[in-house]
């Protein structure tokens, strides 16, 4: 006698069973991978999502300027200090970027800010264990009272010397300090001229636009074995009540903005830093010190920043010229 035969309805059970266990089969194999890859993954997601998220946001320059400028208690509080990558260090405030390089010969601090600031980038140089007398060269980004209204201040308590690029020395001259302290006389420099001390080495950018002299620093810098190529990016941003068209007291500005936009692009970029520490996403990246790769490293970050830029700039020049037509 043959083997007995399912009827139709028991031979729809079983299959319904066989195709139950294959998707059992499947998920268990799916949650082992997910154990695997699923915490990379998650990374990696969160990165790029907060990377679209600032790449899709349409900023205006408005919004720009009270992202960097933040408020006045952020722009006085000191953000944890701390080891950006080799011998760079952060020194500034919640808002306002302050930058030291510690060199064996010496250290040189990038940005003084506001004279009320400067106490406040004295104790985070002290926090990291360094001296202020020990700063040689006291450096800027452009000349605005934010970055460079401290520096007789900051050159009394160091002994430094101070160097400005020649194009805002003019305006740097005229700055008022709250205390009455007379401003510096600064060494000047141009477009693409080095300063060095101890081995390292900062290149000075003529990006102007921002003002007249606003200077971009590049530095290669060691870190684990390896060159890293900084861009500490003076500003391209525009600020209310700044005449694109039409301006008689520098009328190739929206040139100057334009070429500083090309020179920026043109920079190699591993670390991107700026005058104000939101243009590099320092709140987010700080907390991921010493939980993996070194968040600063972020050259596709840089990229970013200059794209969100030149779009509020365009947005702003395009505004204005269709302002100037209309009124012809």
């Amino acid at each position: 006698m043959g083997r007995p035969t399912l009827g139709i309805r028991a031979q729809g059970r079983l299959t319904q069973i066989h195709k139950r266990f294959d998707i059992l089969l499947s998920l268990m194999r799916t949650e082992k991978l997910a154990r695997l890859f699923l915490p990379g993954l998650i990374l990696a997601g969160c990165g790029a999502a907060a990377l679209m998220a600032q790449a899709g946001k349409v900023w205006t320059a408005a919004e720009l300027f009270r992202r960097n400028v933040g408020t006045k208690e952020d722009q006085d509080t000191a953000f944890p200090p701390h080891k950006i990558i080799g011998n760079l260090y952060y020194v500034g405030t919640r808002s306002l970027g302050s930058f030291l390089f510690v060199t064996p010969q010496g250290d040189i601090l990038i940005n003084s800010d506001y004279e009320r600031t400067v106490p406040v980038i004295k104790a985070s140089v002290e926090k990291l264990g360094f001296k202020f007398t020990d700063i040689k060269i006291l450096l800027g980004s452009h000349a605005h009272g934010d970055h460079m209204e401290g520096d007789p201040l900051a050159l009394e308590l160091s002994g430094a010397q101070a160097m400005a690029m020649a194009e805002d020395i003019p305006a740097l001259q005229t700055m008022r300090t709250p205390s009455g302290k007379a401003r510096p006389n600064y060494k000047v420099l141009h477009d693409g001229d080095k300063v060095t001390l101890g081995g390292t080495t900062l290149m000075a950018h003529l990006t102007p636009g921002h003002t007249r002299g606003d200077t971009t620093w590049t530095a290669t810098v060691e870190d684990g074995g390896r060159p890293y190529d900084v861009v500490i990016i003076g500003s391209v941003g525009v600020n209310a009540g700044t005449k694109l068209i039409n301006n008689p007291q520098v009328p190739d500005i929206a040139e100057e903005y334009q070429r500083s936009f090309r020179v920026l692009r043109g920079l190699k970029c591993d670390v991107p830093l700026g005058s104000h520490p939101a243009m590099y996403s320092l709140a987010e990246k700080y907390p991921k010190l010493g939980n993996g790769p070194n968040p600063f490293i972020d050259p596709q970050g840089y990229k970013t920043e200059l794209d969100i830029e030149e779009t509020a700039f365009n947005a702003v020049l395009d505004a204005q010229k269709k302002a100037a037509n209309d009124g012809k």
